[in-house]
């Protein structure tokens, strides 16, 4: 017997700010579920951290040091069962700039 392949759509979100990532979320979890899809998420996933250290004065003073972060944001929804009136719902879907967006089918 063969298996019956399950169609699926895989969307990774990265951003800065949380508040931006999740009404993106939002968005395309209610964009989904509207066109008769099934969306599981978001997931959310490890946040991560860079963090950058720098000195402070431009001469001497090695001990004086100053440190920035940047944390990244991460989300994953899947959507199973997606049709052709799904893809073209999200892709006519209007998303911040701030958001970064994979998509893999």
């Amino acid at each position: 017997m063969a298996a019956i392949q399950q169609q699926k759509i895989r969307i990774r979100l990265k951003a800065f700010d949380r508040r931006l990532l999740d009404t993106s979320c939002d968005k395309i979890v209610e964009t989904a579920n509207r066109t008769d899809a099934t969306a599981i998420g978001p997931i959310p996933l490890p946040t991560k951290r860079k963090i950058y250290c720098v000195l402070r004065s431009p001469h001497v003073n090695k001990d004086s040091r100053e440190h920035f972060e940047t944390r990244t944001h991460r989300r994953l929804i899947d959507i199973y069962q997606p049709s052709s009136k799904t893809i073209d719902a999200l892709m006519k879907l209007d998303l911040p700039a701030g958001v970064d967006i994979e998509v893999k089918l």
